[in-house]
């Protein structure tokens, strides 16, 4: 059985927990009780260090546990520095220091999400004494040199990592066990529905909503495509509508349908390809392979279509599109020895700032009767 564990922003709250203990009571505290809100229970994180700086100020350590998931924060240090403080109405103010991404969408403020900002208050402030106020600053030592590891540039967030999600509990979205969890939700709304929306991750999920996609017809599959488009199949489901950020789906038009950066990759390649068979100059074809990631990738051809008047990204991508709806229903084929092999594949791509690139024809057609 795959084991469970908690996301960043609940260690950063232990160890501001544990830096306020100290501050408080001057002794220093080897575990932390967070609540978690989301869900309704208490965590009890082990806090690894605690010194007291000065008078007025605090730190404290501890380490990402995220369970059995491939998560580079595994072990990483977090620290939390807490200062008392006379002035301000509001008794936590939270900072985002080293390692803490910026948010470059958003005037440039730390990339401490609303389920993290909301446990830190409402944990902390239950400390509290009437009157009092303090400032609390995450570091994360390491956050700087993980985050050229990640997407994160790709959604905005530089520098650092963000202390993102809307859970306390980190679930094993790239182990088997959870594998069965996602197949146990498609085999419940498969029954109930010809036409579904496979959507990697919570940007996806979210997105679609605003679209005006019925909640019930989306699925969530992580990493896990291939598996999930053939399980859809052996359930008959007669439709899917691939979401995704562009970066992540355009795996699949190179056969690539596990999509975790830790198993394989392959998107420069794929970008590259495309711009090659539409006929992109082999500068330009060089600029796209080079790029750090695939949404410099994009930005580059945006900024070649508005220099020359061209139409290379919705050449490339419709063409990257319609490819993944081909590769999609082969692997179904190829690997669905039960199924129907009848479930018809459209995608659709969206960029960091959750703007549709492109739609697959198929994608236009289901998104007619999926909104």
């Amino acid at each position: 059985m795959s084991r469970s564990g908690y996301t960043l922003p609940v260690f950063a709250c232990a160890a501001a927990l544990a830096a306020l203990h100290w501050l408080r009571d001057r002794q220093p505290l080897s575990i932390a009780s967070v609540y978690l809100i989301e869900p309704d229970q208490i965590a009890e994180i082990p806090i690894e260090q605690v010194a007291g700086l000065s008078e007025n100020t605090a730190l404290a350590i501890t380490r990402s546990d995220p369970g059995d998931n491939l998560d580079l924060t595994k072990d990483t240090p977090i620290w939390a520095l807490v200062e008392w403080r006379q002035q301000s109405h509001d008794a936590v103010i939270i900072k985002g220091g080293e390692g803490i991404g910026r948010q470059l969408n958003a005037d440039d403020k730390p990339a401490i999400y609303a389920y993290a900002q909301r446990l830190l208050q409402e944990n902390l402030q239950r400390m509290l004494a009437p009157g009092q106020k303090i400032t609390v600053t995450i570091i994360l030592p390491e956050g700087r040199s993980l985050a050229v590891r990640t997407s994160n540039s790709a959604f905005g967030v530089v520098e650092g990592l963000s202390l993102l999600g809307t859970t306390g509990i980190s679930q094993p979205l790239s182990t088997p066990d959870q594998l069965a969890v996602f197949r146990s939700e498609l085999q419940n709304k498969a029954s109930r529905f010809e036409s579904l929306v496979f959507c990697i991750g919570e940007n996806g999920l979210d997105l679609a909503r605003k679209l005006g996609i019925n909640p019930e017809q989306l699925v969530k599959t992580a990493n896990w495509l291939g598996p999930m488009l053939v399980e859809a199949d052996v359930l008959a489901v007669k439709e899917i509508l691939l979401f995704g950020y562009h970066g992540k789906l355009m795996k699949l038009a190179g056969g690539i349908f596990h999509t975790h950066h830790y198993l394989a990759d392959g998107r420069r390649e794929i970008l590259a390809a495309h711009c090659a068979i539409a006929g992109l100059k082999s500068p330009d074809i060089q600029a796209v392979f080079n790029s750090a990631t695939a949404e410099a990738a994009l930005t580059y051809l945006r900024s070649l279509d508005a220099e020359t008047g061209s139409d290379w990204v919705n050449q490339v991508y419709t063409a990257i599109a319609e490819t993944i709806d081909v590769r999609s229903q082969e692997y179904i084929q190829s690997h669905s020895e039960r199924g129907t092999g009848v479930t018809i594949c459209g995608s659709i791509l969206f960029d960091r700032d959750r703007k549709i690139i492109v739609k697959s024809k198929t994608a236009g057609l289901l998104m007619g009767k999926l909104c």
